[in-house]
């Protein structure tokens, strides 16, 4: 079966997926995720605009904070690390210091080249693919991430969740492709009816639709690309299933679902009310803004005499007979301004945006407090996308760059790379706070001398310093070399002492016992009496 039929099979069970992300779209970002008949030939498309922003600044502050969180700047989002359950015990610890010193390089290294590359941008793009639609579909090629949006691909997966099959869909131009199809390519294009998918390609610049048809075969990953039912050469590829360069990612799963669904679609019911009411306040604010005045028709003034008078204009007439239209829906607007403004205030929660409550008493801790709430929210949010966003993405960097010699081999059965960073800097993050208020507790409790007494200060360091991501080789100090300092500048501290008594004793003049009763009582001998 060709990629292309298996494309249109497919396409039906994503239908509904799809219908909800565009509706979703609609109401938050309208250019992100169009329809299944979208024309690529069409450079500009007209977009409805929605009548409030909340559901927009939702989705970009949501996907910024993902962002950050998933894939900090000038901070490692993963670390290697000894298995320890696999021969350490054989090696030092200056063995121990040195290989952390090379896994340092390492993370510096992949670092480097992610931030070297528009890697973020599109991973920001497919966080908003996921917040808005739940779907995005990243390949890691050799010259950089690509997204495929949810109308531009089509997956399956079995009972646990696993891809089995994807086929995505993208229109490029004829001559990108030319001399990878058969000799008699164009013979059979020419011949072939013209059914939809099909161009005759009788223009210069024509396009076509080219499938890449990928599906699992055991514990790998194998690919190919179709134009018109003929493979195009040199595009078959095949990865392990843990290196694979195709990510699909989800947002929010459903068991026995193919596809995730977004947060957007979450709290559409929300968003369809603000939407409504906004567009009445806008509407009803434009009718009340219009000023007509109406004149009796027997007034001695004239309408044309009224519009064409000036500011401080003196015309004349009875006040009676002109009057103002007034709308006089000031208390209906008002309780639909309040039904709008406690819709924001949920969608605001929903989307993680910190609202700080407004009093001249708010102080800096409650806002801390109020962003921490925020970030514990972050949690569930994290899971799915570090199981099958981070991981795979990790091991697919490290297994390019170990092929290209960029970094050395890493041994599978020793070193093992951790992912520090979504959920796990939130547990963190948790364990700093923690750490603070246990040490503060003993403090207000037994009092600030009981810290010295039962806390080891070295351990305190060290936790801390885990909890916040800093790496501690050479920067901490041991137990062994603060003794060793104390000692050190105590033996000092006495080498001084003695140096300065010894000057002392140099530099004091002799005295005569006899001449000093004290010292004659103090041990000096007794004058011997005269003999008679």
């Amino acid at each position: 079966m060709s990629a292309k039929s298996r494309y249109d099979y497919l396409s039906t069970q994503r239908s509904q997926f799809l219908d909800e992300a565009k509706e979703a779209s609609e109401l938050t970002l309208p250019y992100l995720i169009r329809g299944q008949e979208e024309d690529s030939s069409i450079s500009m498309k007209n977009l409805s605009t929605p009548w409030q922003s909340v559901g927009a600044k939702g989705v970009v502050t949501l996907a910024s904070k993902l962002m950050l969180a998933l894939l900090p700047p000038q901070t490692s989002f993963f670390k290697l690390q000894l298995d320890e359950g696999q021969l350490v015990e054989q090696f030092d610890a200056e063995i121990k210091s040195e290989l952390d010193l090379s896994f340092a390089k390492i993370e510096r290294t992949i670092l480097e080249a992610i931030a070297a590359s528009d890697d973020r941008v599109v991973v920001h793009q497919a966080l908003q693919h996921l917040v808005v639609g739940g779907n995005a579909l990243i390949f890691m090629g050799k010259t950089g991430l690509k997204l495929y949006p949810l109308n531009r691909y089509v997956v399956e997966r079995d009972g646990n969740g696993e891809v089995i099959e994807i086929v995505t869909k993208e229109r490029i131009s004829k001559q990108l492709i030319e001399g990878q199809l058969p000799k008699d390519y164009d013979k059979e294009v020419e011949t072939s009816p013209n059914d939809e998918g099909y161009d005759d390609w009788s223009g210069t610049d024509k396009e076509c639709d080219v499938y890449t048809h990928i599906r699992r075969e055991n514990n790998r990953f194998i690919w190919h690309q179709e134009v018109h039912g003929n493979k195009l050469k040199n595009s078959l590829g095949k990865a392990p299933k843990e290196t694979t360069p195709w990510l699909p990612l989800r947002f929010n799963t459903v068991d026995g679902e193919d596809y995730g669904r977004g947060r957007v679609g979450q709290f559409i019911g929300d968003l369809k009310s603000l939407e409504a009411l906004s567009q009445a306040i806008v509407e009803g604010s434009a009718a009340a803004a219009k000023v007509v005045f109406t004149v009796s028709p027997s007034s001695t003034t004239k309408p044309a005499t009224l519009a064409k008078a000036g500011n401080g204009a003196i015309v004349q007439g009875r006040p009676d007979d002109i009057g103002v239209v007034q709308v006089g829906k000031t208390a209906d607007f008002s309780t639909a301004l309040q039904m709008m403004q406690t819709l924001e205030s949920r969608l605001a929660d929903a989307f993680l945006i910190m609202n700080i409550r407004q009093s001249e008493r708010t102080t800096a801790e409650e806002v801390r407090m109020t962003q921490m709430e925020l970030e514990k929210q972050l949690g569930g949010l994290f899971s799915l996308l570090t199981v099958e966003f981070l991981v795979p993405y990790l091991n697919r960097k490290l297994s390019v760059f170990q092929r290209a010699g960029d970094i050395p081999r890493i041994p599978k059965k020793l070193v093992k790379p951790t992912i520090v960073a979504g959920i796990n800097s939130l547990g963190r993050g948790q364990d700093v706070q923690a750490l603070g208020d246990f040490l503060g507790t003993i403090a207000q409790t037994m009092g600030p001398e009981a810290i010295a007494t039962y806390i080891n200060p070295e351990e305190v360091v060290k936790r801390l310093a885990a909890a916040q991501g800093i790496d501690v080789l050479n920067l901490v100090k041991s137990m062994q070399e603060v003794q060793g300092e104390q000692q050190q500048q105590m033996q000092q501290q006495q080498d001084l002492e003695m140096t300065k008594q010894t000057a002392a004793m140099a530099n004091a003049p002799m005295m005569d016992p006899t001449k000093n009763p004290e010292l004659m009582g103090q041990g000096a001998p007794p004058t011997p009496p005269p003999i008679e």
